[in-house]
């Protein structure tokens, strides 16, 4: 008998979950997560869930996990010295950068710009250089190669860039390069740009290659850490790490790429997510993932997580593959606050896990979230199936610093909180629906994080996408997602040319060269050939324009004159989808993509046997919560003891060892063969919705009823800013 286990690393918890590969019953367990060395806390983790599970750790046959020690290392500045090796009169690239600037409108006048993650000192330019076709116009001087590599390494740093330009179009250089530095100082990590990203545009190359080797030294680190506390536990297992593009990759590459790990946590959730909608029968999804720190948000259409090929880190874009997730502050553990301006603000500086809130009696005293929904009544006061009380009078007194700053009642400053952290979860849900050219009524809504089923019946009520669906397991989808993914690469190449002067037989040649090379990588992985698969992908983009959006295709579709018009409809419908026009312009070919992917068995949820209507047996206690100015009863339910068909009404809290539901009054929740909550507003519409359809083709119509909403949630706040004037 086999098991899989997936572990999602946060700031606060560490989710995991176990799933039986013959019966397939899954186990989930949280420990605290541990910030000083996240391995720590994935150990204990694996001990504790196989207690749980009552089953020998060695029966563990795979551990997919998901990672934040790359993403910590960028936003908290705690990275190696990273020396860049480039072409002389180019080392000022990093500095140069994108004439970009935040919103808004003046927002160049307040803006920071951070250093970059090369120093200038620490970088050197050299006189080999390439054409922009791939020429060589002056060749590889080796003796200046191995003088200026002993310089920098002399000067103290960890990890060498070397990213020349043009070395998209002939990587010899940037090649030889990398092995006379490993010929120099074999333990020197040396990333090139032509294997993190080979394509055009010099300054997002060079950054992303950069971010690598910032990352490299300490993900090696953690990943050998990680590999000798599974010796020492005598644990026989294989580990693979998940890529932000919701694939997993082995520890091997994930020490030779880590930047390629800078999402890897979220993309999980966006992978669950779309298959949870899948089963529900919402191909469309919008899923917010709602932590103890932060609230990450992401958009799937047709049970497919929107992929992107640029993200930001903090303040830098880098250009890599990923799901396309949105992060906000706003967690259970965001902090409440009331600065000079009066007005109540919630977020983004988060308690974390430690001390955490003032409820966990752990030595927080700030009001966050989680505090505020423990006086509402919306959190029972105990977690983790009864593993960890909350301290009410300890929530309360954080509270009241809100109210008695804000000339409040209790409750009212707690629904305040709640509210306006609603409101900026669904802001970041607007990022990736209404700006992507999407309505959010068109789509169902897919809670998950610890928290995030407290809020999902509040933000469907915001953004109008119903239902809101809780998975059988909310507080670990991430984990279930790692458990969903299958083994994934990129390898590209830069081809720049409009469509009336490319060869379709070159370029069908190039993807094939591609594939092949994706291939040859999948069997270096120990993928076994009937699991191994290749996608193609071209870049298009109109002639001139600044943007490209790559399009799948089938490399038959290169054949004929029909298959090839088929490739510019579909770039000219996704442009309109995106931009709201198309223009009659020349179309340019800008990279070509072969996609690795390796076919790992994936976890398939079984349906539960059915139990009616009524949902009484699930009532354990009788309860009150406060809602819009008014305490009212909420009964609390058990959610292991509902069954399929089982009908919630609101309001009512559902508590379960991962998480807590809340429906809200005029709502009601049943539950699926899955065992997933879907809620709907009760009426005869209530089972109706239009995430079931199809989508519109042009920007979202203006979100009417999320908007009316949006006003009356935002009562509270308000209303408390003109008490206190």
């Amino acid at each position: 008998m086999g098991y899989r286990l997936g572990i999602d690393v946060g700031g606060t918890f560490t989710d995991l979950l176990l799933f039986n590969e013959q019966s397939g019953e899954m186990t989930l367990a949280k420990v605290p997560s541990t910030p000083q060395d996240q391995s720590i806390g994935v150990i204990h983790g694996i001990e504790k869930i196989s207690q749980t599970a009552s089953i020998n750790p060695n029966e563990i046959k795979l551990i997919l996990h998901g990672t934040t020690v790359a993403t910590n290392a960028v936003l908290e500045g705690k990275g190696a010295l990273v020396g860049l090796l480039t072409t002389r009169g180019f080392e000022q690239i990093l500095h140069v950068a994108r004439s970009q600037t935040p919103g808004p409108l003046a927002g160049w006048i307040i803006m920071i710009k951070p250093d970059p993650l090369a120093p200038l000192e620490y970088t050197r330019g050299i006189s080999a250089r390439m054409s922009a076709k791939g020429v060589e116009m002056v060749p590889l001087d080796e003796a200046e190669v191995r003088r200026t590599i002993k310089e920098l390494h002399d000067g103290g740093i960890e990890a060498l860039t070397v990213a020349l330009i043009n070395s998209f179009a002939d990587p010899a250089h940037e090649q030889r390069i990398k092995v006379i530095a490993h010929e120099m100082y074999p333990d020197l990590p040396v990333t090139i740009s032509t294997d993190i990203l080979p394509e055009f545009r010099e300054y997002e190359r060079c950054l992303t290659t950069v971010m690598n080797s910032y990352v490299r030294p300490k993900m090696r680190v953690y990943l050998n850490g990680m590999k000798q506390k599974l010796v020492e536990a005598r644990l026989d297992t294989t580990m693979n790490i998940v890529r932000s593009d919701g694939g997993v990759m082995s520890l091997d590459a994930a020490q030779e790429s880590p930047v390629n790990t800078l999402l890897s946590g979220p993309s999980g959730g966006a992978v669950a997510s779309a298959y949870i909608g899948e089963l529900t029968g919402f191909r469309n999804i919008l899923s917010f993932d709602m932590g103890g720190t932060s609230t990450d948000v992401a958009i799937s259409v047709d049970a497919k997580p929107n992929l992107v090929r640029e993200t930001r880190v903090g303040y830098y874009p880098v250009k890599a593959p990923s799901v396309d997730v949105r992060s906000v502050g706003a967690g259970g553990g965001s902090i409440a606050h009331v600065p000079l301006t009066g007005a109540l603000r919630v977020g983004p500086q988060s308690a974390g896990a430690e001390p955490g809130p003032a409820s966990y009696n752990a030595g927080g005293t700030e009001p966050t979230v989680t505090d505020a929904n423990v006086v509402l009544g919306y959190l029972p006061p105990q977690l983790l199936g009864g593993e960890m009380k909350l301290d009410t009078g300890a929530a309360e007194r954080s509270v009241q610093k809100i109210a008695d700053a804000m000339n409040l009642m209790l409750h009212q400053a707690a629904e305040g909180i709640y509210n306006i952290v609603n409101e900026n979860m669904f802001g970041a849900l607007r990022l990736v629906s209404v700006q992507k050219g999407y309505d959010p009524r068109d789509f169902a809504l897919v809670a998950l994080g610890g928290a995030g089923p407290i809020h999902a019946n509040a933000l469907s009520i915001l953004t109008g996408s119903w239902p809101a669906i809780i998975p059988p397991t909310p507080g670990v989808l991430s984990a279930l997602g790692f458990l969903h993914s299958d083994i994934k690469n990129e390898f590209s190449r830069t081809v720049i040319r409009t469509v009336d002067k490319i060869d379709r037989a070159e370029i069908k040649s190039i993807l094939e060269d591609l594939g092949t090379q994706a291939r040859d990588w999948l069997e270096h992985e120990r993928i076994p050939a009937k699991n191994q698969k290749v996608n193609y992908q071209i870049d298009l983009r109109y002639y001139r324009q600044g943007y490209e959006f790559p399009i799948d295709i089938d490399l038959r579709s290169l054949d004929s004159d029909k298959g090839f018009e088929r490739i510019l409809a579909d770039f000219k419908r996704i442009h309109e989808q995106n931009y709201g026009f198309n223009i009659d312009h020349l179309v340019e070919v800008v990279n070509l993509r072969a996609v690795g992917i390796g076919i790992v068995p994936k976890l398939e949820l079984s349906k539960a046997r059915g139990g009616g209507a009524d949902a009484s047996r699930a009532m354990v206690e009788e309860h009150k919560i406060y809602y819009q100015g008014e305490f009212i009863n909420a009964p609390i339910y058990d959610r292991y003891k509902l069954r399929p068909g089982n009908v919630i009404q609101g309001p009512a809290v559902i508590v379960q060892n991962d998480s807590t539901t809340l429906i809200l009054p005029k709502h009601h929740g049943k539950v699926d063969a899955y065992q997933n909550i879907l809620i709907h507003p009760d009426g005869p519409d209530g089972y109706e919705s239009k995430a079931q359809g199809k989508l519109g083709k042009k920007l979202a119509k203006p979100a009417t009823n999320g908007r009316q909403k949006m006003t009356q949630h935002s009562g509270a706040s308000t209303g408390a800013r003109t008490r206190k004037r």
